[in-house]
């Protein structure tokens, strides 16, 4: 079983199990089956998440309403054995072959690890305290980016809006080290 999704060719041709109903589910389901794997996906909820991005809903649906990916929702995993998987639905248990299953059921901050820096976090959404220009946390010289900046709502930053914090964090480092260190504006050197 693995918890994290990387890349779909060892998968070709196999029985895949995905667990999940968000984002990360979702994503690995349509790729993994694009590149040649029979996949089926539990999820304990009655349908896909409503975080799920508005791009990828429609197509992960329409792969279940064609009966491309299987899927069954309300369910949830009893067993995993080394060739098959024995489901719990709504219909009682079903066994379903299987040789690799991706257990892609959420992801949340390390929020330990931020306390432990020092930097503040908001108390209802957990949110680092940072400058929102900058992403500097409330510790100097330390910046957050990514998921971790939106906290407990990590729906609300993706690869497509997060790819810019890299940008913004550099702009404001590249401003403190030309104003301390004592650059000089005579070309004539």
């Amino acid at each position: 079983m693995f918890h994290y999704y990387r890349e779909p060719h060892p998968y070709f041709d196999n029985d895949v199990l995905v667990i999940g109903g968000k984002n990360s589910a979702a994503i690995s389901a349509l790729d993994l089956w694009r590149h040649g794997a029979r996949v089926t996906l539990v999820h304990r909820g009655p349908k896909m998440h409503n975080h799920v991005k508005y791009w990828v809903l429609p197509d992960i649906e329409n792969r279940i309403k064609n009966g491309e990916i299987k899927a069954y929702f309300t369910s949830s995993v009893m067993e995993i054995a080394t060739d098959h998987v024995v489901l719990y639905t709504p219909g009682g248990e079903v066994r379903v072959k299987n040789d690799f299953v991706f257990a892609l059921t959420g992801y949340h901050p390390d929020y330990d690890f931020l306390r432990s820096m020092g930097i503040e976090l908001s108390s209802d959404q957990c949110r680092p305290v940072c400058d929102p220009q900058t992403l500097e946390s409330n510790v100097p010289g330390i910046y957050v980016a990514g998921v971790i900046v939106a906290g407990s709502r990590t729906n609300e930053i993706f690869i497509e809006n997060g790819r810019f914090h890299g940008q913004q964090i550099a702009t404001h480092l590249k401003q403190k080290m030309g104003a301390g260190a004592g650059h000089s504006t005579d070309q004539s050197k």
